[in-house]
């Protein structure tokens, strides 16, 4: 089994620019838990017909795939439904994670990169948990940027994620994402060489 850290934090937070330094840094396999979904929603994917069955045909693109966008204005605005999505995508997510890291070698480490980490089984599979933060102005303005979000919509997904505060005392890293690119990459550094050191191959 490969080292692993695992990475988490809320939406537009940064996790991917800190999964993109820790491959430079010499990671083996970074795993987006976000990808592993999204292609979980294609058409004709067992998980995609179950959603369809759960939140009905107005949460179906014209392609036969999940139109994310339209499932998100369901469950970010309504925690039962969450739930509901959660229960039918988190165990399809293990299986697939676990087919992933079986692609990493025995002596490599790899990057779990998922918004609920510390809430499902996949946090048990990592020796260190990263929260990667920032205030939620800025994640805020990057998804309005990113992903055309109105204020509102951004709004309604930031305040769906989990508090930061009560997650601080249960990872092991902590990552402040708020200032410039080389900033983060030194904390990110620092904290790679901890890992390194503590787990040693």
């Amino acid at each position: 089994m490969p080292r692993i850290i695992g990475l988490t934090g809320n939406i537009a937070c940064g996790k991917t620019s800190v999964g993109g330094m820790l491959r430079g840094l010499g990671a083996e396999r970074y795993i987006d838990a976000d990808a592993v979904v999204h292609h979980l929603y294609e058409a004709g994917q067992p998980i995609a017909v179950q959603v369809t069955e759960a939140f009905g045909a107005q949460v179906v693109a014209n392609d036969g795939s999940i139109d994310r966008k339209a499932l998100g204005a369901i469950v970010f605005q309504d925690a039962e439904a969450m739930k509901r999505l959660e229960g039918i995508v988190h165990p399809a997510v293990g299986k697939a994670l676990m087919h992933e890291l079986g692609q990493v070698s025995a002596h490599g480490i790899a990057i779990i990169d998922a918004v609920k980490l510390l809430e499902s089984s996949s946090g048990a599979l990592c020796q260190s948990k990263w929260l990667v933060m920032c205030p939620e102005e800025q994640e805020k303005q990057r998804l309005m940027g990113r992903n055309h979000f109105s204020d509102e919509e951004a709004w309604a997904r930031i305040r769906a994620q989990p508090a930061v505060a009560p997650r601080l005392m249960l990872v092991d890293e902590v990552i402040d994402n708020s200032g410039s690119l080389e900033e983060t990459y030194r904390q990110v550094q620092a904290a790679f060489e901890r890992f390194c050191q503590k787990f040693p191959e």
